[in-house]
């Protein structure tokens, strides 16, 4: 049987306890040595010195790596001409793209360590049957812990005796009221932890009442413990644009080893050569195939969103996080403080004899006297600190003074007026509050007043009354919108009795009305649920609370559709993971649902190949957050929550979340078109070394000249494309598939295009260069390699310009219309044209002196690009009439 089943004389005789003397000095040794203390296991992680061994392990920087030994080894050979250039821009790229990987990744996981901060640091327990203050930490089971209101619960425990006894379990469960506690009461077999009620859990705080509890589980086998070894056991999925660049990356490499290999290989059967120009060349071609400075423009790009994002009150923890959120299918939201205010609020009023009204509206004297004798019995109070409201006590409680204060009247002056000269606490076993008061203004003869405040099946009405039967229908009414209901009835006296026990006070009561309360939703969250709908997106409500609560926040705001299944954590335990995968589509609401079980609904999401985006702000959703392809934290949410997500929202909003996913996709289609402006560049450089020594027996382009071309040339202006515009439609499409290419909708023919164009027009430039005197300049080599590396460079800059839209013309767009980008493209044409006209950089670049003549024929070619793909677009516009109207 489950602890929470067991009798408490089984409980101490497994535990081999006392609950009147507790263990003893020699039996918490024992446990300590057995058990260990009552802290959580800590995560292991890598050192810096452990990342940068992993990204040196990267195909792409061994590749470079290779290239910069063999650059290296060639500059100190005896007589050798080439300097030390080489080598060092190579090894210069590696160390660039190593530490801007490793700089993001050092943002280390900290929720473990929130958690152990969440451990209360000492505790009072009875041991040798002396009461002692101790660590927390020297917890054992079997220990008798005493508590009361304020208190952190230390560890897991049954409750031996308790007084009014409230606990805050919102952190674990995601219930935002306050849970009764009973130690008597009975609980079924397979309760959920929010059903537990004999027992309190580690982590969760006091609010009301005191209790006597035996500690069952420490450490890391308490309901917290076992979130914080999901946290561990959880490995974080890598992100939709990370596995399509592994793809890609994995394809160019296999490219750059058989095109290397192959260039190796002729050079070996057809021309006589050294050993070491062999292997230069190979890596050369290999370095060609390599967009070296991807790396560094997809980081920059994303981190560029990391700003915009902050400006939307979204903090980007991890940066693929703003990719992975544009490609977001399905959002997994907790309700609690998410998609609701974390506030209980009184939405309706019925006093007796009255309709129900909206709290909103005006309220009539019988309606105020139900919020006021309300008040009188209430304990919660709200003041104000440094400016800001603060709320203390039951937020039921809290939800009356605060629409009190609203309607202009102020608990502290009914206090005033009313003073209290009794109370009867509530208790969980009759689930009333009772408080007397001295009338002010006496009515009649009557000089006090006992009010009773509290569930409406347990104060004492006429059933053979009318007003049982009306007060019955609305509260069925307020019941079936998921509103709690808190009743309030009286008595008055003329002078004290004698005997203010229950039996007297509460029991022939007149009954005032009742109000209904709810945690309501945010008011923004509609129209963000709307908005993601439109965008392709399916919110899913997951959630600790009751299943009518949640279906009805879910119906309000949208979430749930008419043929939609509600499912709670009850029904989920007796399904299996594969049963789970198959209904996950239908399903929209999860109630009283528990951390694994959070877990295993992402899980039945991502198989279908959604990403999934999970929200929260409670230690029970941790786990869920760091397992989802993106995990998105609530600003006030808990250190635990925000340390195990991607995302954090410092507003609460869930708009924001909307914000963030426009801001993700418009970084992801960015990220598109730089791949889509590189890869032709590397495509053509491969052609052109290969049909170079194929045709010329020479290899047209130099080591240095690709890598300038690829990093510097490439690399400047497609920085500048972080900063081009969200496309119009974005947020009116659905989300790209985690199977679909980068390359998928025409743009792969558009790559394949601009590399047949870049081919030609590099390897006419060699042709020109080394065959035909133009000016005062003879034909050679060294010409027909500065024309052709000028060339192609000049080509893949300007291409960027073609990759802004994919179906509008460039002059309907602009040349100027993304400044910053245009600025780059003049720069890099600058720096391009420098390394062929500058005396001394010119030498380090393999460049030779050239004409005008032959500058104006390199420009001509260069923009050939612009020319092809505008002709492209004429015919796709002329062909699908909608494309030129549609947005870009």
């Amino acid at each position: 049987m489950k602890k929470h089943q067991l009798k408490l004389s089984d409980i101490y005789l497994e535990l081999k306890t006392d609950p009147k003397s507790g263990l003893t000095t020699d039996q918490v040794a024992a446990l300590q040595e057995e058990k260990g203390l009552n802290k959580f296991d800590e995560e292991k992680k890598d050192t810096a010195i452990q990342r940068i061994a992993h990204h040196l392990k990267d195909f792409t920087s061994v590749i470079l790596l290779a290239a910069g030994f063999i650059a290296l080894y060639s500059a100190f050979m005896p007589n050798s001409p080439k300097g030390f250039t080489d080598a060092v821009v190579i090894f210069g790229i590696v160390i660039l793209n190593i530490t801007l990987a490793v700089r993001q990744e050092m943002g280390a996981e900290k929720a473990l360590e929130s958690l152990k901060r969440m451990t209360a640091q000492m505790t009072t327990v009875i041991r040798d049957g002396k009461r002692q203050t101790i660590d927390a930490q020297e917890l054992v089971p079997g220990d008798i812990l005493t508590l009361e209101s304020g208190d952190m619960i230390p560890a897991d425990a049954r409750i031996i005796k308790s007084s009014s006894l409230k606990v805050d379990e919102s952190i674990l469960t995601g219930e935002s009221v306050p849970v009764d506690k009973d130690a008597n009461i009975v609980v079924r077999e397979n309760a959920l932890l929010g059903d537990q009620l004999n027992m309190i859990f580690s982590g969760c705080l006091i609010i009301n009442g005191k209790a006597k509890a035996v500690v069952i589980e420490t450490g890391m086998t308490t309901e917290m413990g076992k979130i914080a070894g999901l946290l561990n056991d959880t490995k974080k999925e890598r992100t939709p644009l990370q596995q399509k660049m592994d793809r890609l990356c994995k394809a160019i490499c296999v490219i750059a080893l058989i095109s290397g290999g192959l260039l190796f290989l002729l050079q070996s059967f057809f021309i006589k050569i050294d050993l070491i120009d062999r292997l230069m060349s190979s890596v050369a071609l290999a370095v060609a195939a390599i967009p070296e400075g991807l790396p560094i423009v997809v980081t920059i790009t994303l981190a560029y969103g990391v700003l915009t994002m902050a400006k939307k009150h979204a903090i980007i923890r991890k940066i693929p996080a703003v990719e992975t959120l544009g490609s977001a299918s399905v959002i997994c939201s907790d309700k609690t403080g998410t998609l609701t205010m974390n506030r209980m609020t009184i939405q309706r009023v019925w006093a007796t004899g009255h309709d129900p009204v909206d709290a909103q509206k005006k309220f009539n004297h019988e309606q105020l006297r139900v919020l006021e004798m309300m008040s009188l019995a209430s304990n919660a109070t709200i003041t104000m600190h440094d400016g800001e409201e603060r709320e203390i006590g039951d937020p039921t409680e809290t939800a009356i003074i605060r629409l009190l204060k609203n309607k202009n009247i102020e608990k502290e002056e009914l206090d005033h007026t009313f003073p209290r000269v009794h109370e009867i606490p509530f208790d969980s076993d009759r689930k009333l509050m009772t408080t007397v008061h001295k009338l002010g203004n006496p009515d009649g003869n009557a000089q006090y007043i006992s009010i009773t405040k509290g569930a409406f099946d347990r104060i004492p009405i006429d059933a053979d009354s009318v007003c049982f039967d009306t007060a019955k229908t609305i509260h069925d009414e307020f019941a079936h919108d998921a509103l709690r209901v808190l009743s309030v009835a009286y008595k008055y006296y003329d002078t004290l009795p004698e005997s203010m026990d229950v039996d007297e006070l509460e029991n022939n009561l007149t009954f005032a009305g009742f109000v209904g309360m709810i945690d309501p939703p945010r008011p923004e969250s509609r129209e963000a649920v709307r908005i993601a709908k439109e965008a392709g997106i399916k919110t899913v409500m997951i959630t600790g609370d009751h299943a009518a609560t949640a279906s009805a926040i879910a119906q309000e705001i949208g979430i749930l559709s008419e043929g939609e299944r509600v499912i709670t954590g009850t029904e989920l335990a007796t399904m299996s993971q594969q049963d789970l995968t198959a209904v996950v589509r239908e399903c929209s609401v999860y109630a009283r649902v528990t951390p694994e079980d959070k877990i295993r609904i992402v899980q039945a999401w991502q198989s279908h190949d959604e990403v999934v985006a999970m929200t929260g702000d409670g230690v029970n959703d941790a786990p869920a957050l760091k397992a989802a392809d993106v995990g998105v934290a609530m600003g006030s949410g808990t250190d635990v929550s925000k340390n195990s997500s991607d995302i954090i929202l410092t507003d609460d909003n869930f708009a924001s979340i909307v914000a963030a996913v426009s801001e993700g996709r418009r970084v992801y289609d960015n990220i598109r078109k730089v791949l889509i402006s590189l890869v032709p560049s590397n495509i053509a450089e491969i052609v052109v070394m290969i049909l170079g020594f194929l045709i010329w027996k020479v290899t047209p382009l130099a080591a240095i000249q690709l890598l300038f071309i690829n990093v510097v040339a490439d690399g400047i202006p497609d920085l500048c494309m972080c900063r081009e515009r969200l496309e119009p439609d974005a947020m009116k499409r659905k989300p790209i598939s985690k199977k679909a290419s980068v390359f998928a909708f025409g743009m792969g023919t558009r790559t394949v295009v601009a590399a047949v164009v870049f081919t030609i027009v590099s390897m006419l430039g060699y042709y020109i260069g080394s065959n035909f005197a133009i000016g005062n300049i003879a034909p050679s080599e060294a010409v027909g390699m500065t024309m052709a590396y000028i060339t192609l460079a000049g080509a893949s800059v300007i291409n960027i310009l073609n990759v802004r839209s994919f179906n509008k013309s460039l002059i309907t767009i602009g040349f100027t219309s993304n400044k910053l980008l245009f600025g780059g493209i003049c720069l890099s044409l600058s720096l391009v044209a420098a390394t062929a006209l500058v005396p001394g950089i010119r030498e380090v670049f393999h460049c030779s002196p050239l004409s005008l003549f032959h500058w104006l024929i390199m420009i001509f070619m260069a923009i050939s690009p612009i020319i092809v793909v505008e002709t492209m677009k004429w015919f796709i516009r002329r062909k699908n009439p909608a494309a030129a109207a549609a947005p870009r």
